[in-house]
């Protein structure tokens, strides 16, 4: 990483631990900041800021006492799921203390080009899709993961070398924490609205991720997603090169998918039927992570063959494996509509069983009805299972049934379907009514999956 001196003897608070406050911490203390660490967890509970303190560094937990920011701070970096509405964050703009996210000084620290990849949906998708794309061919030095997809951004950068690339997916929550940040090449897979509850408005929101780009010149490429108008006019506002994609739509320069197949300036590199993960928006993924690859001249062989293979991440329209006869996908993270919405336009209706259910947000499912017309079954759960019913009947569902819990539905979905059916959890809705977080959801749902008889595991 680099040896940099912005933060010597500089007396910088970091506010909320998780992996990235806990990262910042340790870095910002090997650069010889005076660091202190205010979290919400008591001392006892917290074994990140139990080890910080191991470390020399200064630990306030439990509550977030406003006199604190009365030391004359130089500098806040905040963990991004902190709203800047948060009294003590308005308090220290009020200061004039500079507020960030710990992405940026992943930046200052990192000697490697950064790829940063956001969007509504698909971030996750298409940051792993390009990273394995990016190390498939690779000569010298690696493609590394990081940011929002759970690899501090922080630590990643103080890993890598000149030679490496870092990928990087980011939410709007870093991204309005960001002041010099410039990723060489930068992705927005699509921008639906979302995160109102913390951004306001969506006006808000898109600002938020159009932050992205702020900082790039025309020498960056900007990838977005041609198939959104309000991308194509924000892309008249940017310094940067812009490289569009777009599906059932030829492109004379970029990546688009025609006609089935999948091409790149106009020249094909595989069909749309031979991803290894199924759906439109996935098609949209390939596309995004494509344009990257050709920008470091990875080969349409590797492309094609790393694709055919990767068979989705977890939680994320994850194929599970197959049970007598039925294969099932966990696509646990769909917390919202849109996101289930993208699921269930990868399979035929007539032969999928859908298990959606959770955390009653106060809204209907209305906007889902399209989507749930001519499925083979419905099973609901969670707070939301009412409603759910109410949708899947003015849908024409033939089959609903209710079920406790995710993995309670799993032995309930297999009496419903039949040899060649699909089985697939996608909520539409978050996890908090029943579980920790949408990945103790999914593995709970694959442990049940797991328990049954005649389990054929999936290549993963």
């Amino acid at each position: 990483m680099k040896k940099i001196s912005t933060y010597e003897n500089k007396k910088v608070l970091v506010l909320g631990l998780a992996k990235s406050g806990f990262s910042a911490a340790k870095l910002l203390h090997e650069l010889g900041a005076l660091v202190t660490v205010n979290d919400g967890k008591p001392f006892d509970e917290n074994p990140e800021a139990q080890e910080l303190l191991s470390m020399g560094i200064k630990v306030i937990t439990g509550s977030h006492p406003i006199e604190l920011l009365d030391e004359e701070f130089s500098l806040l970096v905040k963990n991004p799921g902190i709203p800047y509405s948060h009294p003590f964050v308005s308090k220290a703009q009020e200061l004039g203390i500079p507020v960030i996210t710990e992405v940026e000084l992943a930046y200052e620290v990192a000697e490697c080009p950064i790829i940063g990849i956001t969007g509504t949906n698909g971030k996750t998708t298409t940051t792993t899709m390009t990273g394995l794309l990016l190390n498939a061919e690779k000569n010298d030095g690696i493609a590394r993961l990081a940011g929002n997809i759970g690899y501090p951004a922080s630590s990643v950068a103080q890993e890598a070398t000149k030679e490496d690339k870092i990928v990087m997916e980011l939410s709007s929550f870093q991204l309005m924490g960001i002041t010099e940040f410039r990723p060489h090449i930068a992705v927005i897979t699509n921008i639906y609205e979302a995160h109102i509850d913390y951004h306001g408005t969506r006006d808000e929101y898109v600002k938020a991720k159009w932050q992205l780009q702020k900082n790039m010149t025309e020498s960056d490429y900007l990838i977005l997603n041609w198939n959104q108008s309000e991308l194509r006019e924000l892309s008249k506002t940017t310094k940067a090169t812009v490289l569009p994609f777009a599906t059932e739509q030829e492109l004379s320069k970029g990546a688009y998918s025609l006609n089935g197949s999948i091409f790149y300036d106009q020249e094909k590199i595989m069909d749309s039927s031979e991803l290894g993960v199924p759906g439109a928006h996935n098609v949209e993924n390939a596309l995004a992570a494509i344009s990257v690859a050709k920008l470091y001249g990875v080969s349409n062989t590797a492309i094609k063959q790393t694709l055919q293979l990767f068979h989705g991440v977890p939680h994320r329209t994850q194929y599970v494996g197959e049970v007598q006869g039925r294969k099932f996908y966990n696509d646990s993270k769909a917390t919202n509509i849109l996101a289930t919405k993208m699921a269930l336009s990868g399979f035929t209706p007539e032969t999928l069983v859908l298990i959606a259910g959770g955390l009653d947000r106060g809204n209907s499912f209305d906007a889902l009805i399209p989507s749930l017309t001519g499925l083979k079954a419905l099973i609901v759960f969670g707070e939301t299972k009412e409603k759910l019913m109410e949708a899947g009947k003015k849908a024409g569902i033939p089959i609903i049934e209710t079920a406790e819990n995710a993995e309670s539905a799993v032995p309930v979905s297999l009496r419903l379907s039949g040899e060649g059916d699909v089985i697939l959890l996608s909520p539409a809705n978050a996890s908090w009514d029943q579980y920790p977080n949408f990945e103790i959801r999914g593995e709970r749902f694959m442990d049940a999956i797991n328990k049954l008889e005649n389990v054929e595991a999936s290549d993963n």
